[in-house]
């Protein structure tokens, strides 16, 4: 899996290349991960180790899987 994190570059890369997918092709960033994945050759599991890291991405993608009722709600403080 290592081989692979390093085909990706590095996670910032990783991460600008799926919002860049998502400004222009204008898709949910499950999607674009999806796509990135497919055009990358690689495994979702292996981005999902990335996006496991980095909190700016992963509360997009929980926050999409929320609204499309694939993870459960989680509490959110009013503001």
């Amino acid at each position: 899996m290592n081989n692979v994190i390093s085909m990706i570059k590095a996670p910032v890369d990783f991460v600008k290349e799926i919002e860049d997918l998502v400004e222009k092709l204008d898709i949910e960033y499950i999607d674009a991960v999806v796509l990135y994945c497919q055009r990358k050759n690689i495994e979702i599991e292996t981005a999902a180790a990335i996006i496991k890291n980095n909190e700016s991405i992963k509360s997009k993608v929980r926050s999409e899987a929320e609204a499309l009722h694939i993870l459960p709600k989680t509490s959110k403080l009013p503001i």
